[in-house]
């Protein structure tokens, strides 16, 4: 009999031990399971903020300004434009529009 007890006495103290053990893992990944979804919720909001930052710097009037301040471009017009020919790889001159031509009415159907 006290050799049953003893082995029953085993058995308790095993497995109250694994219950401790088991608690105590528990509470830890409970505890990084909290920290990890803070952490997500601080990069959404920062990714928020990210795509609403590079929203703004994207803007076509912003760009046009850069483009004109910083890399000193300036938009394209007719009179600055050359053509490529694909088959020769030479420039086709093309004479500015005359101030008389923009100013005609077009027919419809016919290209200038």
């Amino acid at each position: 009999m006290t050799r049953l007890n003893l082995v029953l006495l085993l058995a308790v103290m095993a497995s109250a031990m694994y219950l401790v053990r088991t608690q105590y893992e528990s509470r830890n990944l409970t505890v990084q399971l909290d920290r990890e979804t803070r952490l997500a919720r601080r990069l959404d909001v920062e990714f928020d903020r990210l795509q609403v930052e590079r929203r703004g710097q994207a803007t076509p009037l912003r760009v046009e300004k850069l483009a004109k301040e910083q890399l000193q471009m300036r938009t394209t017009t007719p009179a600055i434009t050359q053509y490529v020919s694909a088959s020769t790889g030479v420039l086709i001159p093309l004479p500015a529009p005359a101030a008389s031509a923009a100013s005609a009415p077009q027919r419809p159907g016919v290209r200038r």
